[in-house]
């Protein structure tokens, strides 16, 4: 690395976005912040300085956000969400800043590699899946579009698991994403807020004879806010991602410590940090439960309690709460923060129970994201009850209200009544969460048109009935910025080159690229690129899992969660029957694929887990058959993440999104992957059903049940055994696993997915089984006439302009939030606001 310059300190100017401005301020942050001078300097001080260097750039934006934000009071959005799978910051940072090309020229003239600093980052592991991502995705958007906004979460220490595979198998380690520290955060100690957990509730009449309540808590918890600045793409709005981290109000006992009892000194201080440890704590266990419900009230309160503190510094009365903030629940983990708003007004604040109801319900919005009836949170009563006992009284009372409004439209319902109480009584007593954010929600929506019309005629079909006024459909988006800008340079040029750069902020001017569709000049472009990206990760494959991958083949990609549901193993049956078509006739013609996995299985679902080792299990002994000839390669991509699927949407042919139909909400990988040109292999369910209709049925490979017939299958009696013994290449593919060929003879290994699948077969593998193999077929037929799947290709991404998050976050601004706009202006001195008086 050169070192010219070092000693010349010129004004800065944060703003700087030339590539000498760049260099000056980042050899700077490498010496004043990192304390380093290239000799020493390791590849993550480089990054960390670049990193600072540009979040310099954000907080000009970022302050004056806020200013403006302060000053105008403006109407603001709230998204409480448990999960934020934000992705590595510095490239999207950059992107959006609009200094891509000139950070990496500084570096490259500083002697360094952008893409070796871009990888050094850690991924931020805050979420599982898609509902992070989409948290992720919304607030790029709403920075985007300039909506005043912040996201309320949870800082947790380690984020969900780094995966390894060991013997086929899924291995959990800890994911120490922290562990150098994150340069894009800034701690606000003088904002943190306590939280009470346990105890006893007192109740008694005050002075002047008013009723009133005091929670006397067995533990108190502080939460002190880390604020991440959320730029919008080439705008000067930088909005926040607030999320919290657990402290104990007391870290340390110094009689204790004085007595000898050195570990009772720090007690307090290990398990109040607990709460904020671990996304998604196994809640096999009480205490496991206990945690996760504790980490949900944490983040609620904590985030309430803020957002009263910025009514107060804005000199705004509580009774306009609802005027100043609308808070977006991101399915029922925040759920519990419509108690506990009821608490903070009534108890805390001496509001009139009736005032602070209509407060509560006229500012949260709920949206749902499943229809799987596990997934649909429910908290036992005792549980509840010792823990937030305050809370439990008020959903009672909440929950009284709302049994006299039934009662009243419904008269001699009682069916009708049990089915719709927040308390379910018929067992075990639970609190039923998702009933509670639709009581005390104004708007309730699902994520794509198919799901939201489940909620309506089954899931939630008693609220609707009840409430048809609140229900709508919003259905998700992803942000291009990330997807495609960040992720596929070499496509977003050609696309540029052709229709300019107004696509990125617009998605619907993909629409123009038609024009170019039959252009034979453009389609070698574009062919072209998908090779070289293939390349690329082929590459990268064959240095990570010494694989050798063809990239003329079709690669044919399922990255998702493992779960029985996305069938997975559904996609492991079809590879399964190529491989014994291959081996009954060695010469078979057959287009070649490489089929590539990637996904983690939730540490306590044995049977995803399962699922992991029989997709490892083939590909052992797949891509090692000297018949198969290279025809067919399977690869599990381990340790999946935001920062790998950037690499990995860009190089699919064909989008595996084969869950059985009435059981994804919506999905967003098959958004992020037609983006990129991949053509969808599916069936009609989530967002699926969308896709198919904007980038017409002829570019869609569609096979499968429909969810009504999915249904009545279900009630007229399914048999998976009759399938089996029906159908050769199913029985087959089965008496393969289940003889112990792919478990190097042992035929107990993978039984109890067999079992599952010949007892019950809940998601219709074999039902499905016969019309996903002609599918199958049918696109790797379409694969070898390369103009007709580049011509598909071409106006997958040209019709997918609904698919934006920017689209979604409008109709939310619209419809349910009723939010405008607010232009930021970048000051290039320190604005009158900013003074130093309180």
């Amino acid at each position: 690395m050169q070192t010219q310059d070092t000693h010349k300190q010129p004004e800065n100017d944060l703003n700087g976005s030339s590539v000498a401005d760049l260099k000056r301020d980042f050899l700077n942050k490498l010496f004043y912040v990192q304390g380093k001078f290239p000799a020493l300097a390791s590849l993550n001080d480089y990054y960390m300085a670049l990193s600072y260097t540009v979040r310099d750039r954000l907080l000009e934006r970022w302050i004056n956000t806020a200013a403006i934000y302060t000053d105008s009071g403006a109407r603001t959005i709230c998204y409480l969400s448990a999960e934020f799978l934000m992705g590595p910051q510095l490239g999207n940072n950059l992107i959006n800043l609009g200094i891509y090309d000139q950070a990496q020229q500084a570096v490259e003239e500083l002697g360094l590699d952008l893409d070796a600093l871009l990888e050094q980052e850690e991924e931020p592991g805050l979420g599982n899946g898609g509902l992070g991502r989409l948290a992720a995705c919304y607030l790029d958007s709403m920075a985007t579009l300039e909506i005043p906004s912040i996201g309320y979460g949870i800082r947790y220490e380690f984020g969900i698991f780094e995966q390894d595979i060991r013997d086929g198998w899924q291995v959990e380690r800890t994911d120490k994403w922290l562990r150098f520290g994150n340069p894009w955060e800034i701690s606000r100690p003088e904002w943190a807020v306590e939280v009470k957990l346990g105890g006893h509730v007192d109740h008694y009449t005050d002075e002047q004879g008013r009723y009133r309540v005091r929670w006397i808590p067995y533990e108190v918890v502080k939460g002190v806010p880390y604020d991440n600045p959320i730029l919008g793409y080439k705008t000067n709005t930088a909005n926040t991602l607030r999320l919290w981290t657990a402290e104990a109000p007391e870290s340390f006992d110094f009689a204790a410590f004085n007595s000898g009892n050195y570990a009772g000194a720090v007690h307090k201080k290990m398990v109040s940090e607990n709460v904020s440890k671990v996304l998604y704590p196994n809640d096999d266990s009480d205490r496991g439960k206990r945690l996760r419900l504790t980490q949900q009230i944490f983040f609620v309160s904590c985030s309430l309690q803020d957002t009263i503190r910025i009514m107060q510094v804005q000199d705004l009365p509580l009774a306009k709460f609802h005027e100043k903030f609308v808070i977006q629940l991101n399915d029922t983990h925040p759920a519990i923060s419509i108690a506990e708003l009821m608490r903070l007004l009534v108890d805390e604040h001496y509001m009139k129970w009736d005032q602070a109801w209509a407060i509560t319900q006229r500012t949260f919005a709920y949206t749902n994201h499943t229809i799987l009836p596990e997934a649909l949170e429910r908290w036992p009563i005792a549980l509840f009850s010792s823990l937030l006992p305050r809370h439990m009284e008020i959903i009672y009372e909440i929950n009284h209200h709302f049994i006299d409004d039934v009662r009243m439209k419904f008269p001699d319902d009682p069916d009708r009544i049990a089915r719709m109480s927040l308390i379910d009584e018929s067992g075990e007593k639970y609190v039923r969460m998702a009933h509670l954010a639709c009581v005390g929600s104004h708007a309730i929506n699902g994520v794509a048109a198919l799901h939201t019309e489940l909620l309506q005629q089954d899931v939630l079909s008693d609220f609707y009935a009840l409430y048809p006024h609140k229900f709508s459909n919003k259905t998700n988006g992803v942000t291009p910025r990330r997807f495609v800008v960040l992720s596929n340079p070499r496509l977003t040029d050609l696309i540029s080159s052709k229709i300019g750069n107004g696509w990125i902020k617009h998605l619907d001017e993909l629409k123009k690229l038609e024009a170019y569709v039959d252009d034979i000049e453009f389609q070698q472009e574009w062919q072209d690129i998908k090779y070289n990206l293939k390349r690329d990760l082929a590459n990268q494959i064959v240095k990570d899992y010494g694989i050798n991958v063809d990239p003329h083949s079709l690669f044919d990609i399922q990255a998702k969660r493992i779960h029985e549901y996305k069938r997975q193993h559904l996609n492991v049956l079809h590879i399964i029957t190529l491989y014994n078509r291959i081996k009954a006739n060695p010469d078979i013609d057959i287009t070649p694929q490489t089929f590539l996995f990637g996904g983690k299985a939730a540490p306590g679902y044995f049977m995803a887990k399962l699922i992991i080792k029989l997709i490892n299990s083939v590909a052992d002994v797949v891509n090692r058959d000297p018949d198969v000839r290279d025809r067919i390669k399977v690869v599990f991509l381990k340790d999946y993440s935001v920062k790998f699927a950037q690499h990995v949407y860009p190089a699919a042919d064909l989008s595996e999104q084969i869950s059985t139909a009435g059981k994804e909400a919506s999905g967003t990988g098959n958004m992020k992957f037609a983006m990129n040109g991949a053509l969808t292999i599916g069936t009609l369910d989530g967002a699926n059903i969308e896709i198919r209709e904007e980038v017409g049925a002829e570019n869609f490979f569609l096979f499968g049940l429909t969810e009504q017939e999915v249904q009545k299958m279900s009630a007229d009696g399914y048999s998976p055994i009759d399938y089996y013994h029906t159908n050769l290449e199913l029985k087959l593919a089965i008496d393969r696993i289940a003889s112990g060929f792919f478990s190097h003879g042992d035929p107990e290994l993978f039984k109890p997915l067999l079992h599952t699948l010949f007892d019950r077969d809940p998601y219709f593998l074999f039902a499905d089984y016969q019309a996903y193999i002609d599918c199958q077929h049918q696109a790797s037929l379409v694969y070898r006439d390369l103009e007709r799947w580049t011509r598909m290709s071409i106006l997958n991404v040209a019709r997918m302009g609904k698919f934006s998050s920017d689209r979604s976050i409008r109709e939310y601004c619209e419809d349910i939030w009723h939010i405008k706009p607010v232009k930021v202006e970048l000051n290039t001195s320190m604005p009158d606001n900013l003074s130093l008086k309180h």
